[in-house]
């Protein structure tokens, strides 16, 4: 009988942001003082119905005063592994980092996938600092605040990211982007 392949599971980033939180004794209501998202929000995550885009991971490793990059590789391999199945991704928004080891830095670079007609569910975020997105491939939406801007190939935007701010890809085709976030 051949020996049985061994696999590695991953934890789910939600489970990791839990276990940060209970190992540091920090109630909801903090974790949501310190990040500015709402109590449903955070429980969502930690429960895995919500997959926070990167801003979003970079603010509650920043409150919870833990590595992002631990975080961030955990989509990063769920990414990979779910492109490698061929099979549909469950959220339409995917990112890899493009700056790996710049976890205690404040900028930080990523390549980011959304699906075409998609944009990031259920949530609109905004974290400290600037952000600049820039566009590779197909048509997308950035909402900062109330203003829609519309990109294209080649497009770009620079905003302050303390606002309310929300992608989504208004392509038929998937939308590939780079974004660069500065967190002071």
């Amino acid at each position: 009988m051949p020996a049985r392949k061994k696999t590695t599971r991953l934890t789910p980033v939600g489970k990791k942001i839990k276990k940060a939180r209970t190992d540091k004794k920090m109630s909801y209501e903090s974790l949501a003082n310190d990040t500015g998202f709402s109590v449903d929000f955070l429980k969502s995550v930690e429960s895995g119905k919500v997959t926070p885009p990167v801003g979003s991971l970079l603010q509650i490793s920043r409150a919870l005063e833990i590595d992002s990059g631990d975080l961030l590789k955990e989509e990063e391999d769920r990414m990979q592994d779910r492109i490698k199945a061929y099979t549909k991704r469950t959220a339409s928004y995917a990112y890899t980092t493009l700056t790996p080891g710049a976890e205690n830095k404040h900028l930080k670079a990523f390549k980011v996938e959304i699906d075409a007609k998609k944009d990031h569910e259920g949530v609109s975020y905004n974290h400290e600092g600037e952000e600049f997105v820039y566009v590779l491939q197909g048509n997308i939406e950035v909402m900062v605040g109330e203003h829609v801007n519309a990109l294209g190939p080649g497009d770009s935007l620079h905003f302050n990211s303390g606002i309310q701010h929300l992608l989504r890809n208004t392509g038929e085709t998937d939308a590939e982007l780079i974004v660069v976030i500065y967190n002071p």
